[in-house]
């Protein structure tokens, strides 16, 4: 046996294999907790206040529930199911629980995009490194939000898709319904999915058609399972996204999205790739193999090369989207499956749970060392938010109503639940009109003067780098009451 068959023989042992599934995800784990992202999103805590108010009422909200200046606007929780899981996490454990839950979810979106890939290929180790590249390009670019579970489930969306396109068999895709049910619960961007399902569809459609009358061109790779199937799929899925309290509303929450202007222009992680970290370039490199790869097959596949080609357009215009592509190019990357009896096999449950238990005892360890504790949670929030402000306001209490800065609305909610807030995180409910009147005024131009918002408050509290709370130290209209590096507050005369 010369020495690459022994390197392979090494490779495919099962023990060394299941060490480097534990490596990565504990690797991908010990990010999360030193990075600490799911304290740090100062849209975490609208969402933890939103789930506490759905488990409160047993109801989901359709107004804007604990904002001063909106709460009679409609407004869609398309997240709920998100928001109960975090509120429920908090209970249980405090800013421990909910912390977990966010690195958990950073976790699973390894996992998911590993599992995907090895499914596809049947090779471990590219698996393995490939979900490792492909999380390299975006994973720690955003909070552990509702739409990390978008990510996951769109990687599931992908395996189902492709493995049924491979073998022609339409089990696969029986278990799409009932992911789009829970998706559509969970997150607004199961549209991400029902559009690769609705392509996948129309491509099937497109081919039959052509064939029927006549034009077949060999250089297209057919989809092996019937369009007339693939249609009753789809149909499916979109009535699974129906179930569910908000009924058609996320929908409505679409369209409301795709008119919107202000929150593109100015929030960075809604903004087209720059190119100034390394991760950009990956996500480039990523897109330019999955393109490459399906033009290297001898027959082209016109679902993938349309897919690719529309998340490149998602991802490339939005920063916050680049795990469209990413993960759409590692499905194409991976759909290259080992000959017969070569492959790898999936995990077990058994070895999955070995794997699980080994992360978990490996991230406990790693936790005093990373500051992962209440401790560092406290030293954390006390360095982001208004934490010194607030509780000067606890003990000289000002009349309301607030006033305050876009960023820091949802932490408000959470830890000054008496002063309900001019504006949080909630771009969809507030809307490009009152953004653009608040965010000008954060800026002190001239409409300053005139905000009605600010001309009603009884209080202010601003981040004291903002150009707003420097110049109300000479407004007549009020006086600095409260002052440190974090934060200003002000008070009326």
């Amino acid at each position: 046996m010369n020495t690459l068959q022994q390197l392979r023989a090494l490779l495919r042992l099962r023990p060394l294999q299941l060490a480097g599934l534990a490596a990565l995800l504990t690797t991908i784990g010990g990010v999360a907790f030193h990075l600490k992202f799911c304290i740090l999103d100062v849209d975490l805590w609208w969402h933890l206040k939103v789930g506490d108010w759905i488990v409160e009422h047993l109801a989901v909200p359709h107004t804007g529930i604990l904002s001063r200046t909106a709460a009679s606007r409609p407004w869609v929780a398309y997240s709920w199911g998100y928001e109960v899981l975090l509120s429920r996490a908090y209970a249980w454990q405090g800013l421990l629980g909910m912390s977990l839950f966010g690195a958990l979810l950073t976790v699973a979106i390894a996992y998911a995009v590993y599992w995907m890939m090895l499914r596809l290929s049947g090779g471990f180790w590219l698996a393995c490194a490939g979900s490792a590249v492909i999380c390299s390009a975006f994973l720690f670019n955003g909070m552990p939000r509702p739409f990390f579970f978008s990510i996951a489930l769109f990687a599931i969306v992908m395996e189902r898709l492709l493995e049924a396109n491979r073998t022609g068999r339409m089990q696969p895709l029986y278990w799409l319904p009932p992911i789009f049910m829970l998706w559509a619960n969970l997150h607004i961007q199961f549209i991400y999915g029902l559009f690769a399902v609705g392509l996948f569809a129309g491509v099937a459609l497109a081919e039959q058609l052509a064939a029927k009358y006549g034009f077949r061109p060999d250089f297209l790779m057919p989809v092996r399972v019937p369009a007339a199937k693939l249609i009753a799929i789809f149909g499916a899925c979109f009535i699974a996204t129906l179930i569910g309290p908000n009924l058609y509303h996320p929908y409505v929450a679409v369209y409301e999205y795709s008119k919107a202007k202000f929150s593109y222009d100015v929030i960075i992680e809604l903004q087209p790739l720059t190119f100034r970290g390394l991760s950009h370039y990956t996500e480039l490199f990523l897109a330019a193999a999955g393109f490459y790869l399906l033009g290297w097959r001898r027959k082209i596949d016109l679902f993938k090369l349309a897919l690719l080609a529309a998340a490149t357009v998602v991802a490339f215009r939005t920063m916050r989207d680049a795990w469209f592509i990413c993960v759409g190019a590692a499905a194409c990357i991976a759909d290259f499956p080992a000959p017969e009896g070569e492959g790898d096999r999936n995990e077990s449950w058994l070895e999955n749970l070995g794997v699980a238990a080994a992360v978990a005892i490996m991230l406990a360890l790693l936790a005093p060392a990373l500051d992962f504790n209440q401790r560092g949670f406290d030293r954390v929030i006390s360095g982001q938010y208004p934490v010194n402000a607030i509780n000067f306001l606890r003990r000289n209490p000002v009349p309301g109503p607030l006033y305050n800065n876009l960023n820091w609305g949802g932490f408000l909610m959470w830890y000054m639940p008496e002063y309900p807030v001019a504006i949080d995180g909630r771009n969809d409910l507030y809307g490009d009109a009152l953004d653009r009147i608040f965010y000008d005024s954060q800026s002190a131009k001239e409409s300053y003067s005139t905000d009605p918002y600010l001309n009603e408050a009884g209080v202010v509290l601003l981040d004291s780098q903002l150009p707003l709370a420097k110049i109300l130290t000479v407004d007549p209209r009020f006086q600095l009451v409260f002052h440190d590096e974090i934060a200003t507050v002000y008070a009326r005369r």
